[in-house]
């Protein structure tokens, strides 16, 4: 019998749906239950470790109807990966009802990131009249927290950190009523029965509770104090983003000299009055996932202390998050500094009694509350790229929604490279990435990413057949993972670039990976980073590069380009490299370490030979006079990318594409751009145009390499390509030249 028949005849159906993706904790079951008595049908609707289940009875044409709208209806934060449906006999199902949750079987229901507050929220917070006026924790199934308070699936109460708050008669009703938007609401709280405030002096002893605590918050900072506040995710370190005093004093406590600070402002009105916004950034910033947004300074930022972003043409911002920084900001009527919680080159601060000592010294006093936050969750950073949003830290708001294959894996765990370090485990075709975890370079960051492990592989009850490593011997990653007492995958690093972006994009082989970061492990010994690949056959094959040159000291001229600039001028021109005009750094060495330095790049000693297309861009800025020593990582690529404010008249410096004894590997040789460099900057050529020319030298030479391995899809992917000039001259290039550009 045909469908049509079966409308026009009115026959009845019992149907079983499994819908999977982000449907827990958003609202998606009393939709269900909304949506099936809306359309008389029968049956019931209940949570499991895998999705949500929906057994439903009813006419055929009235089962067709409400399996469209589960797609097109859906709630606001929900997002289906599949609705499988199968035919089952009657039962004869009397009414609809939501079941209580099995927690049985293979964890794989997404676990949804924490969402920002949304409207219906924000106006019971700031009306008088409301019963959860000026409470901090108020929450429904369209916002809150989630991934950072959840202990197991299924997404219920019980497996949260709000299960020791016993919920009152008011809070318990919403809780219970399908119509509520609070419905199932795991952290549903008001101010009778949730999570409450506390202030602490600088020693940690309690000073205030609930709104007066927050009144003293907001006193210390608009007096230039730092406050530690501890929001949905882990602290910030706040201070009046207005007060210059305030911000460098942050600065030097938190020993974070140069790099740019987040903000924090109150509305869109109050961005808009510092920062060029566009209609895609607007809606980014205002979005649930509620980012960082890298936003275009203005000409005048109005009272924005310039130690906030210094020699930075933008300005990150974002808007408030949650009620507690609603009302703050609400309250200071101005913006503030957000930043991490923690020292340089630690993690977050999450825990009460973690922050009162790890930020002693560092805050005046703190904010903290009694909700227990699982896991720490740092803010994500977004910025506008050739017109779409590119996350460049990828935390709050997205993890750890998955990266979806178009196969079923086997359980894997992956533990991630050494620097912006991130885990991950597969289920099914499901790879799930954890939150931001940064860099692994001191002892308390190992820890983190120890407990980012256990706690990632835990939720989804990962018994791992293999762990994926990056290829790099010494990475703590990959000691953590040699460990485990489980077959080892190694993985170059720059091949797992390019099958990060061939995943992301949805891509099949071949794919031409054109890979640009400072530092991995290549599999010839030397330092790769400047990679043209060859996706083919589930491997890769190295098709170009750049000429290789020395770093002398090695780590240490990551840290000090003007070293970085040397060893690129002696694999030029010899030992006499300082000799040649116009000496760009006659002033960056003394001469006893200048003569050291020449000895070692001579010998080889402690100098790897490296390709690396990030180090080129730090010899570049050591040349141009931009910046001898990096206070931060990738800061001089910054500034050179910053310094792009004249369009280059002369067109991209010359790298040919040479070729050496391996005819399938052919080198970018740089020698010639080099010189041409030293020739601008003989004739006092502004920095700006021999930047703007280095950068179109670059695009240029990807389109050329393009040209030469004949790919049609090439994918941009490493560290350089948060390079916006970069990332936006070559997809230009390679879109004029047929090719289809990926990143």
């Amino acid at each position: 019998m045909t469908i049509a028949t079966e409308h026009a005849s009115g026959k009845r159906q019992r149907r079983r749906i499994v819908a999977r993706g982000a449907v827990q904790g958003v609202g998606f079951r009393p939709f269900v239950h909304r949506l099936a008595l809306d359309l008389g049908l029968a049956g019931w609707v209940g949570n499991t470790a895998q999705g949500v289940v929906i057994e439903v009875e009813g006419v055929t044409a009235q089962l067709e109807d409400f399996e469209t709208r589960l797609r097109s209806d859906k709630p606001p934060l929900a997002s289906l990966q599949s609705l499988e449906s199968a035919v089952l006999d009657q039962v004869g199902h009397r009414g609809f009802r939501i079941e209580r949750s099995d927690p049985l079987g293979e964890k794989s229901a997404l676990v949804l990131p924490d969402a920002a507050t949304c409207e219906d929220c924000l106006r019971e917070v700031f009306d008088p009249g409301n019963r959860r006026h000026d409470y901090p924790f108020t929450n429904c199934t369209n916002c809150g927290p989630r991934y950072s308070i959840i202990e197991a699936l299924p997404y219920d109460r019980p497996r949260t950190t709000m299960k020791r708050f016993r919920m009152c008669v008011r809070c318990r009703s919403e809780y219970e009523d399908p119509g509520d938007r609070r419905f199932h609401a795991q952290p549903n709280a008001c101010p009778a029965c949730g999570p409450q405030l506390e202030s602490r002096d600088a020693m940690g002893r309690p000073t205030a509770r609930g709104r007066e605590a927050l009144e003293r918050i907001v006193a210390a900072i608009r007096d230039g104090q730092v406050a530690a506040v501890k929001g949905l995710g882990g602290f910030h370190l706040l201070v009046d983003a207005c007060n210059e005093a305030a911000v460098r004093r942050l600065r030097r406590r938190k020993h974070r000299e140069e790099k740019p600070l987040a903000l924090m402002m109150r509305d869109l009105q109050t961005a808009a009055a510092c920062c060029r916004i566009s209609p895609l950034e607007e809606r980014l910033l205002s979005s649930p996932e509620c980012p960082i947004v890298l936003l275009e300074k203005l000409a005048s930022t109005g009272r924005i202390a310039p130690a906030v972003a210094p020699a930075n043409p933008c300005l990150g911002v974002m808007l408030p998050c949650t009620p507690l920084h609603h009302l703050l900001l609400a309250r200071l009527d101005s913006p503030v500094v957000a930043t991490s919680g923690n020292l340089s080159d630690e993690p977050l601060c999450y825990r009460n009694r973690e922050a009162l000592e790890r930020l002693a010294g560092v805050a005046d006093l703190f904010l903290v509350h009694d909700r227990p936050i699982l896991r720490p969750i740092d803010d994500s950073i977004v910025r506008l790229m050739a017109g779409r949003p590119q996350v460049l830290r990828r935390a709050r708001g997205y993890a750890p929604l998955p990266v979806t294959l178009d196969r079923e894996l086997s359980p894997l765990l992956a533990v991630g490279a050494h620097l912006k370090s991130t885990v991950a485990c597969t289920r099914g075709p499901n790879v799930f990435v954890s939150q931001h975890l940064g860099d692994l370079e001191t002892v308390p960051a190992e820890s983190a990413f120890r407990e980012a492990v256990q706690s990632l592989s835990g939720l989804f009850e990962l018994a791992p057949e293999a762990v994926a490593v990056d290829a790099h011997p010494e990475y703590v990653s990959s000691r953590y993972a040699r460990g485990l007492n489980l077959p080892v995958v190694e993985v170059q690093h720059h091949f797992a670039h390019l099958l990060s972006c061939m995943a992301d994009n949805e891509l099949c082989e071949p794919v031409l990976g054109v890979v640009w970061d400072g530092t991995g492990y290549g599999p010839d010994g030397t330092v790769w980073g400047g990679e043209f690949l060859l996706a083919e056959g589930g491997s890769f094959r190295r098709v170009a590069h750049f000429r290789p040159f020395r770093l002398p000291g090695s780590d240490a001229a990551v840290r000090e380009p003007r070293r970085t600039a040397l060893g690129l001028l002696h694999e030029a021109f010899g030992a006499g490299c300082l000799e040649v005009e116009p000496r760009p750094l006659e002033r960056a060495f003394q001469v006893h370490e200048a003569r050291t330095l020449i000895r070692m790049l001579s010998s080889g000693f402690n100098s790897p030979r490296t390709s690396s297309a990030g180090r080129l861009f730090d010899a570049v800025a050591a040349l141009t006079g931009l910046r001898n020593r990096a206070a931060f990582e990738g800061q001089p690529a910054m500034e050179l990318e910053f310094a792009t404010t004249a369009v280059g008249t002369g067109g991209g410096y010359r790298i040919p594409l040479r070729e050496t004894g391996d005819r399938a590997c052919p080198l970018l040789d740089w020698q010639d751009m080099l010189e041409e460099i030293l020739d601008d900057l003989g004739r006092h050529s502004a920095v700006g145009e021999v930047s703007s020319r280095f950068h179109q030298a670059l695009a240029d030479a990807i389109v050329a390499v393009a040209q030469h391995a004949g790919i049609r899809s090439v994918a941009l992917t490493g560290g350089c390509f948060q390079n916006r000039v970069l990332t936006e001259l070559a997809i230009e290039g390679l879109q004029r030249a047929g090719f289809q550009p990926y990143w």
